[in-house]
């Protein structure tokens, strides 16, 4: 054993790194896999960038591969001002978007000139067993720089036995003048033990102007 112990440590280089000369062809063959990905990690699935488009939606890629998905969006900007960025489900791949839900909805505000802040529950954004859209962004304006960036999470949607939950966090720049930077925060559950395998993005008027919406899966 002490051989065995001293032929490794001369092998080891002061940084504690192993020489090349510790391995040869003996060592290598007898290597029959390598290791995965670590889990955790976030895989690029779709991403879409929308250009004066009434929706995006999602069709392909949520299925039963991840446990756990994330929409990221990035500088979504409306065509109309004071509108609302809203989503919902689909359970026959993108044919009906209608699935039945609950969700809460809060919001944080502050204005440009610091004359207000807020910290509020939303009565009339959330739903309660709905099968309308849920709003995500609340008051997007349309000026030149304004949009709305965060990102939406969806779990476990493949499941046959349970509802399905989703959280999203979004800040923006609210229409009003001067305007203010909102961030909000929504969750809920679509409520049916079928599979949602699509999701729809539309604005409550008008057209989604620009922006990206990237989907990932979580190993």
């Amino acid at each position: 054993m002490g051989s065995i112990i001293r032929t490794a440590a001369n092998n080891v280089g002061a940084s504690g790194v192993f020489s090349s000369s510790a391995f040869n062809n003996a060592s290598l063959n007898s290597v029959t896999s390598l290791p995965t990905a670590v889990d955790g990690k976030m895989k690029l699935i779709l991403s879409q960038t929308a250009s004066s488009d009434a929706s995006l939606s999602f069709t392909s890629g949520i299925d039963s591969t991840y446990k756990t998905y994330c929409f990221k969006f990035i500088n979504i900007h409306p065509a109309n001002n004071d509108t609302n960025l809203n989503y919902n489900g689909s359970t026959d791949g993108g044919s009906n978007y209608n699935v039945t839900k609950t969700t809460t909805f809060f919001e944080a505000r502050h204005k440009e000139d610091n004359t207000s802040n807020s910290l509020a529950y939303n009565t009339g954004a959330d739903l309660a067993q709905s099968t309308g859209y849920q709003r995500i962004i609340n008051g997007l304006g349309n000026a030149g720089d304004a949009t709305g960036s965060g990102e939406l999470w969806l779990f476990n949607p493949s499941s046959t036995t349970y509802v399905k939950h989703f959280m999203s966090r979004l800040n923006s720049m609210n229409y009003q003048s001067p305007p203010f930077t909102q961030d909000i925060f929504v969750a809920g559950y679509f409520n049916t033990t079928s599979a949602i395998n699509a999701i729809n993005f539309q604005m409550s008027s008008g057209n989604i102007d620009a922006g990206t919406i990237a989907l990932y899966g979580i190993a």
